[in-house]
């Protein structure tokens, strides 16, 4: 793998380490490998083209850099032998204890292992009040062209994982720090995207949080165990379902942690804006979830919707809408007695309402997921205005 990195000072005595993450044998990118470090409660996510900029204290400069991924043995080196040495060629391997016998040596069947996952999210997950520091991004898209970005800096506070009397009712609180956007943000395609509280929607997409899961019978035998994988030097019990939609759940074979889950769907919606009729809606989600001390902690959501608009009257095709979001978590505060209060909290979670002067300052050091070659083309499609830069401060 080539770990290129790039060691600079930024405002506040911070070092970025700034790196490409690849498989060692086939030089792939791994996307949304997680990036931290050893006992902290910070970290990043790779991008799709697996680069990361890393911005952390200097006094950190002696702790461990940890880079995980499912299927792949932890990558750790010392912060200060990168510093030093700037090594271009650390590979990320493979697991290799992952054993395609593994029904033969133990008997649990898929819906048998996510029963136990979902009966111990009270052991596994947070029950104690904490406080995590998390970027936004959502990237509007019309027919395959980026109209449209926005990036917000929060802090969430959750009181615990009980489950909620309502699953449709935001528990956590958020507080907001900082939303840039661009100009493009409201234009005439604004109506075609029905997110109205961007961030409020993001959260209660979070299926362990607010048990969002079927618990019926029925889809207990319809989850089917695949293969083993391995992740963060444990083994990983991987079910699926792929009848009527597409859902597969990575847990922890040691304690029944949910790690990881993805999710996606399609199907007819029917929706009519504008004259026009909505007839084709995927949506697509992944929610990944990393320890610390003991605790498993959301690290990343991401959710893209994709809309097919038609012609109410001719049934002509028009144009695609798609929105793609992200939320990564940069830092977790555990057992925090600091509360986001009814006066701190965001009254209105659709951020493209908020009305915040662009603070670059804050942006140059804030960890956010590396630009990507695809980022480059939406940049590329959104910078027709202006400079982006340009269209948040005039925003």
């Amino acid at each position: 793998m080539l770990f290129s990195i790039a060691v600079f000072f930024a405002h506040g005595q911070k070092i970025t380490l700034s790196t490409r993450v690849l498989d060692r044998v086939t030089s792939e990118p791994l996307p949304f490998a997680s990036v931290g470090i050893k006992g902290k409660a910070i970290g990043t996510v790779t991008n799709l083209q697996g680069e990361f900029d890393f911005h952390i204290p200097a006094e950190y400069r002696n702790e461990i850099l940890v880079i995980s991924m499912l299927g792949y043995q932890n990558f750790e080196a010392p912060i200060w032998s990168l510093l030093e040495s700037k090594p271009e060629n650390i590979g990320m391997e493979k697991s290799t204890t992952v054993l395609q016998e593994v029904v033969v040596t133990d008997s649990l069947l898929g819906g048998e292992i996510v029963k136990i996952a979902l009966s111990r999210i009270e052991k596994n997950f947070p029950m104690e009040p904490f406080l995590m520091d998390g970027f936004y991004r959502d990237v509007k898209k019309v027919a395959g062209t980026s109209v449209a970005l926005l990036e917000a800096a929060v802090k969430i506070f959750d009181e615990n994982y009980i489950a909620p009397r309502n699953q449709s009712k935001l528990r956590e609180r958020v507080k907001l720090v900082e939303v840039r956007k661009s100009l493009g943000y409201d234009n005439k395609f604004t109506p075609f995207f029905r997110q109205k509280n961007l961030l409020e929607d993001l959260l209660l997409h979070n299926n362990i949080r607010y048990r969002q899961i079927d618990d019926t019978e029925g889809f207990f035998a319809s989850l089917k165990r695949e293969p083993d994988s391995y992740y963060n030097g444990h083994e990983i019990f991987v079910v699926s379902h792929t009848e009527d939609f597409h859902f597969k759940i990575f847990i922890d074979k040691e304690n029944y942690a949910v790690n990881h889950l993805e999710f996606e769907i399609s199907g007819d919606n029917h929706e009519r804006k504008k004259d026009l009729v909505s007839k084709h809606v995927t949506y697509r989600k992944t929610i990944d979830f990393k320890p610390f001390k003991g605790t498993m902690y959301l690290n990343y959501i991401t959710v893209t919707t994709k809309e097919k608009w038609y012609d109410e009257i001719t049934s002509e095709f028009r144009f695609e809408t798609e929105l793609q979001q992200h939320l990564l978590i940069n830092e977790v505060n555990p057992n925090t007695k600091e509360r986001i209060t009814s006066t701190d909290k965001m009254r209105n979670y659709g951020l493209q309402f908020q009305d915040y002067p662009y603070n670059k300052e804050f942006w140059d050091g804030y960890n956010v997921i590396k630009e990507t070659p695809v980022d480059k083309e939406i940049l590329a499609d959104l910078e027709r205005l202006a400079p982006l830069e340009k269209q948040f401060e005039n925003n």
